[in-house]
Formats: C-alpha cells, structure tokens, sequence
C-alpha cells in the first residue's frame, strides 16, 4: 500500500527501539573500557599540571561562573572514584527514586555514555 496512510513499524504494532532489560556482557565491557579511558584522561591532566586559564576565561565569559567555582570542579573530577574501585552495582546501575529498589540500569538513561554517572546517594 503506497500513499499517506501506509502501514509503519509504529503503527502495526512493532517495537521502535529494543531496549533490553539488562545490560549483556559485551555493553558491560564497553562501558568498563569507557570508565577506564576516562580515568586515563583524569590522571594525564592531573600528572601534566596544566592551568586550563583558556577553558577559566571561557567558563567565566559564557556562563557568569567564578574562578574557584572552576577550581572545586576539577577537584571534584579528582576525587572521583576509579573503575577498579568501584562497586559493580555502581557501574552498571544509577539510583532512581522512581524505580522499584530504587535502581535502574545505567542504559535505560538518555545519553548516559556521555554523562559521568558514577556517583550515587549513600544507602543507595
């Protein structure tokens, strides 16, 4: 059927997007990686000692922040914790009031190979 009102994946009743309930082992390897590449990061700035004054001014001038609200950022980026330290409960799920157990799986967040997610409430 041809013409404005052909059937779609949407309209006969299909799934869109499969978005399974659990992380499988090769999402949980690319995730462990993406944590370990992201420590590398942290550490090779922190070892370089680089005064980032380009990314201040810039902080400075696009959102109206002041300079020790820069510094206590990246203080924070180093005090976070390191994949081999982490707990698996916090690499592969995030504390969501929502859910029941108030954990959910880290895939089921928008955009969360882009977010640094490995903090979460204490007791959680």
């Amino acid at each position: 059927m041809l013409g404005a009102f052909r059937p779609t994946s949407v309209s006969s009743g299909g799934l869109l997007w499969y978005l399974p309930w659990k992380l499988s082992p090769t999402r949980k390897a690319n995730a462990r990686t993406r944590l370990k590449r992201v420590d590398a990061v942290i550490e090779a700035v922190r070892e370089s000692g680089i005064q980032c004054n380009a990314l201040v001014c810039s902080a400075l001038s696009r959102f109206s922040l002041t300079y020790t609200w820069f510094i206590c950022r990246q203080d924070r980026a180093l005090q976070l914790p390191k994949e081999h330290e982490m707990h698996p409960r916090d690499k592969y799920t995030i504390f969501s009031a929502a859910s029941r157990g108030y954990r959910k799986g880290i895939h089921k967040v928008p955009k969360w190979t882009r977010l640094t997610l490995r903090v979460n409430p204490k007791g959680f």
